[in-house]
């Protein structure tokens, strides 16, 4: 690719970028969405952090780990209990945390 090719790229995808991201702000009211697209809009926070955090999780070099070997999935494991028993944010980190540094410092 030439010099000016990738510049072009640069300036065209930024365009598109602001575009679909400034849409819903410059057309204010004039514009709703219907309630049902509202409510399925509230779940795209939730599905979008599955995607990043699930693959991690339960990959160990590109194959599915479910093993006790795996230290991530029992951290995943061990944070999502502590957090369904205790409702504390700060403390589910902490916990999974420890388990991941435990399993890969003795096992």
């Amino acid at each position: 690719m030439s010099t000016f090719e990738i510049w072009f790229a640069f300036v065209a995808m930024t365009v598109v970028t602001i575009i679909t991201r400034t849409f819903f702000l410059l057309a204010g009211d004039r514009v709703t969405l219907p309630p049902r697209l509202q409510r399925a809009l509230r779940y795209a926070p939730a599905a979008a952090l599955a995607v990043i955090v699930v693959p991690e999780v339960l990959l160990l070099d590109h194959q599915f780990a479910l093993h006790p070997g795996n230290h991530k999935l029992a951290a995943a494991v061990a944070a999502t209990g502590w957090f369904v028993w205790r409702r504390n944010m700060i403390e589910m980190i902490v916990v999974g945390m420890a388990v991941y540094t435990l399993g890969r410092l003795f096992l």
